[in-house]
């Protein structure tokens, strides 16, 4: 697959196969975070308001704005 939309091929096609959507796996091929390999990046409660509300932003989930940290993380868990 050669997909220039997709930051992260690798982590799209092993997501396709576990079963995630197309949509939900480009998202989180596509996601900052997505090029940091082997658990490296910081855990989401270690990171500021500011910097989950972009990664909100990022992957488009809706009412973010209205949300506070830890449902921002919810959200993002179970996107």
């Amino acid at each position: 697959m050669d997909n220039p939309s997709i930051k992260n091929e690798d982590q799209y096609v092993a997501l396709r196969d576990q079963g995630y959507s197309k949509e939900k796996a480009a998202r989180i091929a596509n996601a900052p975070e997505a090029e940091k390999k082997g658990g490296k990046a910081k855990p989401y409660e270690e990171r500021s308001k500011t910097e989950i509300y972009q990664l909100a932003k990022d992957v488009g989930i809706k009412g973010r704005s209205k949300m506070d940290k830890q449902e921002l993380i919810e959200a993002l868990r179970n996107n």
